[in-house]
Formats: structure tokens, C-alpha cells, sequence
């Protein structure tokens, strides 16, 4: 196996270790907002639903800031001459 082969390969690794935190991320995002459904559709009082809405909305801001920060980033070593 060649060093590139090699390092695309521990590359692949590294992004595939970022796709397991983006699927739990949306896996908890996903039950928040079912849970957040039940709660409203079962006369929960409002706090609880809300917590869990604004949990939801937090959880998606996170894969976004995830997905940007790794996907699309640019590695520090492409932005010097």
C-alpha cells in the first residue's frame, strides 16, 4: 500500500467517524421532535414541549456547524502560499 493510498484511506476513517456523529445527531434531533409531538398531542404543559423544540432546533444548528466545519472546511495548510 503507498503513503497516499494509505492516507486516504485514514482520511476516509476520520470523515467516516464524522458521519457517525452527524446520523446520532439527527437520530436525537428526530427524537426530539416526536417526543415534543406526543407531549403537545398529550396536554403536557407548554415548558416541556418548548424545551424540547428549542432541543431540537439546537440539534440541527449542531450537524449544520458540524457539517460546515468539516466537510466544507478548508484544511489550514491550502490557505498559505
Amino acid at each position: 500500500m503507498t503513503a497516499a493510498m494509505n492516507a486516504q484511506a485514514l482520511d476516509e476513517q476520520h470523515y467516516g467517524a464524522v458521519d457517525v456523529v452527524l446520523l446520532c445527531i439527527e437520530d436525537a434531533r428526530r427524537r426530539a421532535e416526536r417526543a415534543a409531538a406526543e407531549l403537545q398531542g398529550g396536554g403536557a404543559d407548554d415548558f416541556l414541549v418548548e424545551a424540547l423544540a428549542q432541543a431540537q432546533e439546537d440539534l440541527s444548528a449542531a450537524a449544520k456547524k458540524l457539517t460546515q466545519g468539516t466537510f466544507f472546511a478548508v484544511p489550514s495548510a491550502q490557505l498559505t502560499l
